[in-house]
Formats: C-alpha cells, structure tokens, sequence
C-alpha cells in the first residue's frame, strides 16, 4: 500500500500511515505526524515528527505535501512554526502563497 496521509481533527495533526519496511505492506503503521492548531481561517503548523523506523523513505515530505494541500483545499492560511513545515515551503515556493504575505518575513519565506 502506498503511504497515505489523513487529517485527525480529534488529535489536532496529520498522520502518515505507511508500511513498515519489514512489512508485507499489507498492515500499515502511523509513521508520522505534524501537529496543527486550527483557528478561524488559518492552521498553524507546531510540530512535525517522522518515526525514526520510517526514515529515509520521503514520508515526511509527503506529509507536509499532503497537509498542506489539504490546507489549500479548504482554503486555510498556514503559519508554519514548525521547522521542518517551514524549510518544506522554502524548498518548494508553489506553496507560499498558503502563508499570508504580511507574515511570510516573519517565517523568512
């Protein structure tokens, strides 16, 4: 099963769930997660981990693709605290335009 990345509201982040590398692929794990706080309009973006078992494999820059196409789609703002969220967006400027102009030099985006 390819990784796949879904939204738990109910913990305020975005799962990745992959298969172990050992794995079949027929059980998936949750490999990683980037931790949010939702407000009126805008999702900010504190913390994102990636299972050390699951490194190497490009999961948590999927991750951070997919929450924030996520985020686009349901036409949130994103802060980007956290680090790796931010320097994703560095790397990838189509996705700039989701932090708010007035705020991007705070982000140094």
């Amino acid at each position: 099963m390819e990784p796949r990345v879904t939204d738990r509201p109910e913990k305020s982040r975005y799962e990745i769930l992959a298969a172990a590398a050992d794995d079949d692929g027929a059980a998936t794990e949750t490999a990683g997660f980037a931790e949010y706080h939702l407000s009126e309009g805008e999702i900010a973006f504190i913390h994102t981990e990636i299972d050390p078992r699951f490194g190497g494999r490009g999961l948590g820059g999927l991750l951070a693709r997919g929450a924030l196409d996520d985020a686009r789609a349901r036409g949130l703002s994103v802060l980007p605290y956290c680090p790796f969220i931010r320097g994703w967006i560095g790397k990838h400027p189509e996705y700039a335009d989701l932090v708010p102009e007035e705020r991007r030099a705070r982000f140094g985006l």
